[in-house]
């Protein structure tokens, strides 16, 4: 069990929370200059997360993929090349949450993501619109990093900037169904995973952890369907450095629709009470620039068992 040390968290600046009336906010609200002075810490850690997991996708896409690699006459297929990269994305991921600005901004890196709990009432409006954007620039940043650092080797056709594209079985139409509904399904997976651990008592310190090993699972066994996104910036910044501008619509509507349906399924299921905070990891001293509805969790349970003492 956590003691009280571990989930106190740094005083919130902006917005605060109504005691009164928990899930509900204070009438005031940050205008967008406002938000920028108080919380462009957070903005600039989004984008340095999403740089450095667009980074990280170049780089391994780069090592499995590319012809001119010196483990390519190791990996007897493509399935094992998705596995590696599975696992690479999901270390990736677990340190990107547990660095100290993941711990800070609360480790989104995903538009679609933010937007999501921005319909939760958990992220202020400006707060949202910078992260989106910052997120959406980071990822471009991050590619033209390792195509800069690899020496171009990312834009080779068989790493294609490990840019995120619907099957290449059927007709486009047909790929471009399969791929949007694989999209919406596993979006869905995603946040309904973050929302209900993250808001149980047993599971929410592993919350990074479930989101993680998703992810790797996704790459390993749903990319030949979708190219496996489920982030507007994780197929923009690719889509960017390449040029490559087809069913871009799929990354950025099927991942928000998804993850938007988890949401309306989470507070259905829990009587319209919203989830404690939008951080992946909660149990830190860093500072919470998001809306919070009572006490974590963990806290609750601790009550509970000091109740029963």
């Amino acid at each position: 069990m956590l003691n009280r040390s571990n989930t106190r968290e740094h005083p919130r600046i902006e917005p605060e929370a109504n005691s009164a009336n928990s899930g509900l906010v204070s009438e005031r609200a940050l205008s967008a200059a406002g938000s920028l002075r108080l919380h462009w810490p957070e903005y600039l850690m989004e984008a340095g997360e999403a740089g450095v997991y667009l980074f990280s996708a170049c780089a391994v896409a780069t090592l499995l993929w590319h012809p001119a690699s010196p483990i390519q006459q190791f990996l007897a297929s493509d399935s094992v090349r998705r596995m590696l990269m599975g696992l690479a994305m999901c270390l990736t991921i677990i340190a990107i949450v547990l660095s100290p600005w993941g711990k800070q901004s609360g480790a989104h890196f995903n538009p679609a993501l933010t937007f999501t709990f921005y319909r939760l009432k958990k992220v202020a409006l400006w707060d949202a619109v910078f992260y989106c954007t910052a997120q959406l620039l980071g990822a471009v940043a991050g590619v033209a990093l390792a195509s800069h650092v690899l020496q171009g080797a990312p834009a080779h056709k068989a790493v294609r900037y490990a840019a995120t594209i619907p099957g290449i079985y059927g007709g486009a139409l047909y790929v471009d169904t399969i791929a949007f509904v694989a999209e919406l399904a596993i979006s869905y997976i995603l946040m309904s995973t973050i929302l209900f651990t993250s808001n149980d008592e047993a599971l929410e310190p592993y919350t990074h952890y479930f989101a993680a090993i998703l992810i790797g699972l996704y790459i390993a066994f749903e990319s030949p369907l979708s190219g496996m996104s489920t982030n507007p910036a994780r197929t923009f910044g690719p889509a960017v450095c390449a040029s490559y501008w087809h069913a871009l619509w799929i990354y950025f509507i099927a991942p928000p629709l998804g993850m938007l349906a988890a949401a309306e399924v989470f507070l259905l299921a829990r009587g319209r009470e919203g989830p404690y905070c939008a951080k992946l990891h909660h149990h830190n001293h860093k500072r919470c620039i998001f809306r919070h509805s009572g006490p974590p969790a963990t806290q609750r349970k601790e009550s509970d068992d000091e109740r029963m003492a």
